[in-house]
Parts: structure tokens; sequence; C-alpha cells
């Protein structure tokens, strides 16, 4: 008689409609499950907090699925790996990504640490939209079938090992059948909106919440010929390509753009029109280079597409000079921002990333 091994996937369970999708899923599949609610922030919470809601939901999501829950605190590691990193960026001018921060340092190491050796789970599960494969003993992070909702952008930083210990199953779906899923099901989270911004934030102005931890330090709105346009309240507020919120009195027709922060003379100098060459680059060297694959680090030249944010749906074309830390775009790219990540892509294969330094121009 053959003995088939129980294996124990340990799912980090937001209370949103994708983790809870993925317990059902990989519970469907026959594994034995547990799930995680990771807190990460530490506040003195209102009534209608975020933190409060969101663990009813996971409490209520586990009950209803017969899965244990556990409710774990990081948010003193939060604090120190990401938050204070987040902050020092912001202060140094550049628009860190805290997202991709989190899933480094908090849960693809301390969560996985934690699910592998505590609770003895074999794997960890998410609800992130990311295909997973093998293929000679390799592993490989591929895009998500639904192109709006994949995340590879967020996940290049993972190690092979990492990789190994996860599970995705949610690569292989489109938002809108997950949706349908969870409805069948009589989730209560089935209409829940997926969560937007930066995580520490969530509906928070913006504004009033940095200002607790940087302190604003107003200055002059100038153009290219160090004309005074406005104020701004901070350099820390602002990002390259911004239009909105910038309080100038413009008068013409076209808007103006974010197009350089100097921090020694505490100005941020617009640029008239979107087309204005100056907002645009042909490359940018960047730091803090990673593959998933050691394979690449070796390689002289890659010719791979690129994603230099997010939601954006279009290759673009580039060419990665490794032991110069540059990359050169096929046509130049609005809005490269230090700080920032870009990732690098083969067809639909995810093969790294790295931190935008500064933006090479014509």
């Amino acid at each position: 008689m053959k003995i088939f091994k129980i294996i124990k996937i340990i799912i980090a369970l937001s209370g949103g409609v994708d983790s809870s999708v993925t317990a059902w899923i990989l519970k469907q599949l026959g594994y034995k499950i547990e799930c995680v609610f990771i807190k990460c922030w530490e506040e003195n919470y209102k009534k209608k907090c975020k933190y409060k809601k969101d663990y009813k939901d996971a409490k209520n999501i586990c009950k209803f699925l017969n899965i244990k829950l556990y409710n774990i605190n990081f948010s003193y590691e939060y604090w120190k790996k990401v938050f204070i990193i987040f902050i020092k960026n912001q202060k140094n001018n550049k628009t860190l990504n805290p997202d991709i921060l989190c899933n480094k340092k908090i849960k693809f190491n301390i969560f996985l640490k934690f699910a592998i050796k505590i609770l003895k789970g074999n794997y960890i599960s998410t609800g992130h939209y990311i295909i997973k494969k093998r293929k000679k003993n390799k592993f490989y992070l591929l895009k998500a079938i639904d192109k709006k909702k994949d995340q590879s952008y967020f996940l290049y930083i993972l190690k092979q090992k990492q990789i190994e210990k996860c599970i995705f199953p949610l690569g292989k779906y489109y938002k809108k059948n997950i949706r349908k899923i969870a409805k069948n099901l009589n989730l209560i989270n089935y209409k829940k909106k997926d969560s937007t911004g930066i995580c520490f934030i969530g509906k928070k102005n913006y504004f009033n919440f940095i200002k607790k931890y940087i302190k604003n330090k107003p200055g002059k709105i100038i153009n290219i010929n160090n004309k005074i346009l406005g104020n701004h309240k901070g350099l820390h507020l602002y990002t390259i390509g911004q239009r909105k919120n910038l309080n100038i009195n413009l008068g013409q027709n076209k808007p103006y753009y974010i197009f350089k922060k100097n921090k020694k003379n505490n100005t941020i100098i617009v640029v008239k029109g979107i087309k204005n060459s100056l907002l645009y680059s042909i490359g940018a060297f960047i730091n803090k280079i990673h593959f998933i694959n050691k394979k690449n680090k070796n390689k002289k030249i890659i010719f791979c597409n690129i994603k230099i944010r997010h939601q954006q749906y279009k290759n673009i074309k580039s060419k990665i000079y490794i032991n110069k830390k540059k990359i050169i775009f096929e046509k130049p790219l609005f809005a490269i921002t230090p700080g920032q990540s870009i990732v690098f892509y083969k067809k639909n294969i995810c093969l790294g990333g790295g931190i935008i330094k500064k933006n090479i121009q014509n």
C-alpha cells in the first residue's frame, strides 16, 4: 500500500478575494492548509480601521473554509526593514516602491521562514498573479495570463530557494474568474475592492501622513530659465513627471510637468507640455541588479523587454550592459525616476530587475 505524504501549505491571507480563493483552490487540491494574517503596520487605529476589517474578513473566510488562522504581528520588522528605508529614500529624492521591498524583506523572507520553521509548512502561498515553472532544476517566474493583474513586477527580487518554496495558483486565472469563484462559493468578500496605493498609507491623505516622519521644507517651483512659477511644500511630496497639485498659475494651454528636483537649492524644475524632450530618457544607470537565474549575471549584454512601472502593458525593447550597470531603451521613455524599479523580461519570463540610480538623457 502506497502512503502519500501530506503536503502542508501556509497561506498569507489578507482578507481579500485573491488570497481567499487561493486557500479554497489549494484545499480542493487536497493539501493541508493553514493561514496567516500578517499585521505589518502599528498605529493608533480609529474605529473604522482597515486592519480590523481585513482581519475580521480573514477570520470569517477561514471559519467558512474550516481552516486554521494565525494572527502574526510583523510590525516591528516592517518598520525596521521597509518603512525606515522608504523614508530614507524619500528624504534623498528617491521614489522607492515599498511593496517590492515588503515582498523582499517580509513576505518572502521573514514570513517564509516563520511558515517553514515554526509552522512546519512545506510551502507558502499568496494571492499573487504570477506563474511558477520548473525546468532542469531551475525555477522560473512567468507573467500571469491576466496581463492587467500580472504581479511579476513586484516579485523580480525573488531567489531560487524562495521560489522553490512558493506556490502561486492564481497565475493561470483571470481576475474576473476569481471573483466568480468567490461569488459562487458565497464568500463574504467576493465584491471587496482590490487594495491600491502604498500599503501603510491606504486611503489616508499622503501629505498629512508623511509630514509626521519628514518635516516639510517649502521651496520654489521654477522653469529651466530659473523663473519662479510657484511654491512647493517639500521635495519629498513630488515625483518626476508629476502634473497635478503643482499649484502653478498656468495662463497657457499646455500644463507643466516636473522635470527635476534639486535638493541643494530645494527647488522643483518644471517644463511645459508632456512632449517636452527633457521629460524623456534614452536609458538609465541602475544598481542592486538581481537576476532570478544567475546565468544571466555572467553575460556582458542582455537584450530584453522591460517594465518601468507595474501598470505598463506594452513591451519596451532594451539593451542591458551588465558590467556598466547601464540600460539603453529602444525609444525614449517618460518620467524615469530614481529609486523605482526596472524589471527585465524575455517574452513572458521575468529575468530580474534593478533600481534606477540616474536617468540618461540625449
